[in-house]
């Protein structure tokens, strides 16, 4: 379980879910981690505790990923404080959903700046700590590829904007040997979507295995891709679902 050792992560919106189980996987790997976090400083801290734990060096960044000047400022610090960067994971992200007709701009806007102005400005930023053999990945989610019911156009269509940005930057940083990949999860048990929700039943009725993802299932797959075994995989789309696209 050495296949990080010695390399320096950042995983946006770190504290909770997904973003947790995604630092801890690179800790267990040898990764030292930073981690954003928007509100919950108190669970950014357990996160940090438990990359500790696993020997590694922790830090908490506290980042509103809808903040320009806050996304660069955290790409910065965790370089600066681990010494260098070596894998970005652009995990933060919000979640609106209502129909077309009844979005708001402001709900609009919030999406489009966290989703996907958030994961660009991030990877700008670390392009300039990156060296060869660096990982950047992207999380998005199956729903841009299949879309259930009729209030999640337009966040669906964020995560499908981060299908195009990760192939495009595929091809502009592979001649610097960095590859860009995006893993989209299905339904995932989190507290934006517990296992236990009103729609649980019928989420489950969607895959062949019949149950709801955890976040180490997605985060077993984000730390493969960051480790030497994937270097040769690049621009493409893991989808982590039970199937629900089959």
């Amino acid at each position: 379980m050495t296949e990080l050792l010695g390399k320096r992560a950042l995983v946006t919106g770190g504290s909770r879910g997904i973003g947790a189980a995604i630092a801890l996987a690179l800790a267990e790997k040898g990764a030292d981690v930073a981690i954003t976090y928007e509100r919950a400083a108190d669970r950014a801290a357990e996160v940090v505790r438990a990359i500790e734990g696993q020997g590694r060096k922790g830090l908490a960044i506290r980042a509103d990923s809808a903040d320009p000047a806050a996304v660069k400022r955290a790409v910065d610090e965790a370089a600066g404080t681990l010494g260098g960067l070596d894998i970005l994971v652009n995990n933060a992200a919000i979640a609106l959903y209502d129909t077309i007709e009844k979005f708001s701009v402001g709900e609009i806007d919030a999406l489009l700046k966290v989703n996907i102005r958030g994961p660009i400005l991030a990877s700008q930023a670390a392009i300039a700590h990156l060296k060869a053999g660096g990982r950047v990945v992207n999380i998005g989610s199956a729903g841009a590829d299949r879309i259930v019911g009729d209030t999640g156009t337009v966040y669906y269509m964020t995560k499908s904007a981060l299908q195009s940005f990760t192939r495009g930057m595929a091809r502009e940083l592979g001649p610097r040997d960095i590859t860009v990949n995006l893993v989209q999860p299905g339904s995932t048990d989190t507290d934006m979507n517990p296992a236990n929700g009103e729609f649980s039943d019928f989420q489950r009725a969607l895959s062949p295995l019949g149950r709801y993802g955890e976040p180490k299932d997605v985060a077993a797959a984000v730390a493969f891709l960051a480790t030497p075994a994937a270097r040769h995989i690049t621009g493409t789309v893991l989808t982590v679902d039970g199937g629900q696209l089959t």
